[in-house]
């Protein structure tokens, strides 16, 4: 519990600084729907039948001149992309910092084995990413509520419970590379959330590519699919929740074996 406190310590000032910065920007973009959404309506069967593009970002399924579609095709686009990074970057530092930081020495000196160290601080990951996506929700709500929008079902639900566990999952793969690394790899990271973003684009436009659907969990978490459908994929969420479990176990075997660098 002494580790989990620590990390959550060291890392509450980055959690306060992307919270704010992609829950601001939810927040901005749910009050500009009331501005935009005359001019929304005049351009909804236009966004509709712009082909691959509409295909790919939900705009054939959806009305973007409603809040659900608008929701669903814009603001959640930035609530995805955001928390991924977080977590991404967030995963992939946790273990390495010790090494490249010169503290790794100083913390295996303590009566903790690195199971038990690998393990809190994967727990850390995963509150930090909690709390993230409860400040964002706090902020999107607050976006309705000043729009006077009325909230939204189920389908709102479904989704942020998919990107909880899509977060989890980019934060576990991330984890697993710190415990293999000397250094913070925070670059990389960030490339591969991003990259698990094109794959999704990627699979819905080339039918070729369709089983990146298996490899990318933006697939399972996508908005326009939760909100068309009203409800996740029970089997890419599957894929998902067995990556992570075995993502953070792997993490903890590769940790106890390491030659670690002081």
């Amino acid at each position: 519990m002494t580790l989990l406190c620590h990390e959550l310590k060291m890392n509450v000032k980055s959690l306060w600084i992307w919270a704010a910065c992609v829950g601001f920007s939810c927040f901005g973009c749910i009050l500009l729907f009331g501005g935009l959404r005359k001019s929304m309506e005049g351009m909804a069967d236009a966004y509709a039948q712009m082909g691959t593009f509409s295909v790919a970002l939900g705009l054939d399924r959806l009305n973007v001149a409603t809040i659900e579609g608008f929701y669903a095709t814009e603001v959640a686009l930035v609530f995805a992309i955001g928390g991924a990074m977080f977590a991404a970057m967030t995963g992939a530092a946790l273990l390495s910092k010790e090494e490249e930081g010169h503290t790794a020495e100083f913390l295996h000196t303590l009566p903790f084995g690195r199971i038990y160290i690998a393990g809190w601080k994967y727990a850390a990951m995963a509150v930090l990413v909690f709390f993230f996506d409860a400040i964002c929700l706090l902020w999107i709500l607050a976006g309705f509520w000043m729009a006077g929008e009325t909230a939204l079902g189920l389908e709102f639900w479904l989704f942020h419970g998919a990107q909880l566990l899509m977060q989890l999952e980019v934060g576990s793969v991330c984890f697993l590379l710190s415990s293999v690394s000397a250094k913070k790899q925070t670059g990389a990271a960030l490339g591969f959330s991003v990259l698990l973003y094109m794959m999704d684009l990627m699979c819905r436009i080339v039918p070729d590519l369709e089983g990146l659907r298996y490899v990318t969990p933006y697939y399972y978490a996508n908005a326009a699919d939760i909100f068309t459908r009203s409800e996740v994929e029970a089997g890419l969420a599957g894929i998902g929740i067995g990556v992570t479990v075995v993502c953070a176990f792997l993490a903890g075997m590769v940790y106890k074996k390491r030659d670690l660098q002081s």
